[in-house]
């Protein structure tokens, strides 16, 4: 048996996605321009990666963070994985442009600290906002995880506390930091792509939208379509009934609630969905915790994160978090 509603009718509008985009664009051209015309406590984008130690932690982190987060990367030059996750992490800190900062620990120099936040293994890092320390992930993780997780440490950090990151000056061109611009145009191959999935053709569509993204990483409406494309392949082949039922009687399994959640979201029932995912985070942990979290961001995805119930499960889900 398959499900019936397979439109996504009423969870996700690509066009609104679209113009969301273009806001935020020129929210991020506000903050240049005020760095342009001077904009009070302005730093350079050199100031956004920064080294620090046990004499300047204070300084540069403690009190810093209560008007930016401030991500730490516990480091060591030994470690081979860091020395893949470090130049990520200091690209993606240039990327947000001001809305985090990213302070760089060598646990050799700094046994004190490494200590202090209990740390076991390297590559690890930690986020500190208005001066509390949050585990964020240990290991070199892929890059989309580490976008997801950032982006809910300046949803957190806004909602909570009131950060909203600080301006940054020009560059030594004259041009403010921002997001590089699209390759594209990719109209074409967007069209095939929603073409795809309005024919049931999901790894067609996956496809489609894969293509774009191997060229363009950034472009927001192929990697919303490729989430609401995933996430139609893996219940076109689901019996709802025994889905929902395996749910009902494993309120505490991970696996049968993820998949329920999808059901609820094909289904419409946006709310469903994520509160579902979010009270399994609240349930489970280790790896099961994790797969529930990273499924539910999966879902803010395929809604968009301008949406008002992403905002909402993004506030549950810090609660059940931090």
């Amino acid at each position: 048996m398959q499900p019936r509603n397979m439109s996504m009718s009423g969870v996700v509008d690509l066009a609104a996605v679209k113009a969301a985009n273009e806001a935020k664009a020129k929210a991020e051209q506000a903050r240049a321009e005020a760095a342009r015309h001077g904009g009070g406590g302005a730093v350079s984008p050199a100031a956004l990666v920064i080294d620090t130690d046990e004499a300047s932690f204070e300084r540069d982190v403690l009190q810093r963070s209560t008007e930016v987060p401030v991500v730490i990367d516990f480091w060591a030059e030994w470690c081979e994985p860091c020395k893949q996750l470090g130049p990520l992490l200091e690209r993606l800190a240039t990327e947000y442009n001001g809305r985090f900062v990213l302070a760089k620990v060598d646990v050799d120099a700094n046994q004190m600290l490494m200590q202090q936040f209990g740390i076991q293994g390297i590559p690890a890092v930690f986020a500190v906002v208005a001066g509390q320390a949050l585990p964020l992930f240990q290991g070199a993780a892929p890059e989309a995880q580490i976008r997801q997780t950032l982006d809910q440490l300046v949803q957190v950090a806004e909602e909570r506390f009131g950060l909203t990151g600080i301006v940054v000056e020009p560059d030594a061109s004259g041009e403010a930091a921002q997001a590089p611009v699209p390759a594209g145009p990719y109209d074409a191959l967007l069209e095939a792509a929603v073409q795809a999935l309005d024919a049931g053709d999901f790894g067609g569509a996956v496809q489609a939208y894969r293509n774009v993204l191997s060229d363009d990483p950034g472009n927001t409406e192929a990697k919303l379509g490729l989430a609401q494309a995933e996430l139609l392949g893996r219940v076109k082949d689901m019996d709802p009934q025994k889905v929902r039922q395996e749910a009902a009687d494993n309120p505490a399994d991970a696996t049968a609630q993820i998949a329920a959640a999808d059901l609820d979201l094909v289904g419409g029932h946006v709310e469903d969905a994520f509160g579902r995912l979010v009270e399994t985070v609240r349930r489970t942990a280790g790896e099961e915790r994790d797969a529930a979290r990273v499924r539910l961001l999966e879902l803010f995805e395929v809604v968009g994160p301008e949406d008002p119930r992403v905002t909402a499960a993004r506030q549950a889900l810090a609660r059940v978090l931090f």
